[in-house]
């Protein structure tokens, strides 16, 4: 039998407990079918695959808002960019929320995915401990941050698991001309929060999305942004469908690009983290591709 758990919302430290009992979840073998979450108790029910935003509690206030509206149910499964992607290439989920801009092309151009539809951005941070033993605060790009890191042979994490941060580091290395390896590069194949905080407990230099970094900062003890702002660290976000989307699929990555979709996008963490945690769709087009 299937897993099907709601989490319920809540505070700040009930949010990274949540957090951590999604990552227990995702861990303990649960199939791609299973849900982490559901959403909702309508009849009409859409299957959902993404990362952060369902970690970070993004996509349960969006399902939350059409759900009311729909009389229909979301089944959230935890997965990163590149495992969503294989999932909606084989028609295990309705939709794809996803940060891989190459990926995503990709997946239109071979005809099995569509209507990819911008909805909002947030950015990558490169976290290191505060001494910053590789010197990237005066780097002047991502790229010579990497190059730095490498030249020292510091502590870096990497989630190593086809991500869409996965993908996004890797771009980075190859346009320094680095081939990452050796016991200073730790593949740790889980998911963001996780590796973020396996790297500040050990002071190990992390490429970390904004929006978990902004959730999580307080509880961090030893690492700190150290390098941001390079244009490559914008980081989109797309949601997507199958090429032949159910009518309920359709209308859910509309509402993602309503207005008040984009308004729960933008609105997201202020109350709580006084800070919102993405960007919207007009602020991210910008840096589309």
């Amino acid at each position: 039998m299937k897993k099907q758990i709601t989490l319920p919302q809540g505070s700040k430290m009930k949010m990274l407990s949540k957090m951590a009992l999604v990552a227990i979840i995702s861990l303990t073998g649960v199939s791609a079918m299973d849900c982490t979450a559901i959403y909702g108790e309508g009849k009409e029910q859409i299957k959902l695959a993404t990362g952060s935003p369902g970690e970070l509690g993004l996509l349960e206030e969006l399902a939350k808002a059409f759900n009311a509206k729909n009389n229909s149910s979301l089944c959230w499964i935890k997965a990163g960019s590149g495992a969503t992607l294989k999932l909606l290439k084989e028609k295990q989920i309705d939709i794809a929320m996803v940060h891989a801009p190459k990926a995503e092309k990709e997946a239109i151009k071979e005809g099995w995915a569509a209507n990819r539809t911008l909805i909002g951005s947030n950015e990558f941070y490169i976290l290191g401990p505060k001494d910053d033993p590789a010197n990237i605060k005066n780097a002047k790009s991502a790229k010579e941050a990497y190059s730095k890191i490498a030249q020292k042979q510091a502590l870096f994490y990497t989630r190593a698991d086809n991500s869409g941060t996965h993908k996004k580091e890797l771009s980075i290395w190859e346009s320094a001309n680095i081939k990452p390896n050796g016991k200073w590069y730790v593949k740790n194949q889980d998911f963001m929060l996780a590796t973020l905080k396996k790297a500040d407990s050990t002071k190990g230099y992390f490429m970390s999305d904004s929006s978990t970094y902004k959730l999580a900062k307080n509880e961090l003890k030893n690492l700190e942004i150290l390098y941001s702002g390079d244009k490559v660290l914008i980081n989109t976000y797309v949601a997507m469908t199958t090429e032949k989307p159910s009518k309920l699929a359709l209308e859910f990555v509309k509402f993602l690009s309503s207005k008040e979709g984009q308004d729960i996008i933008t609105n997201y963490g202020k109350e709580e983290y006084k800070e919102n945690l993405y960007e919207n769709a007009a602020y991210a087009k910008q840096y589309f591709e």
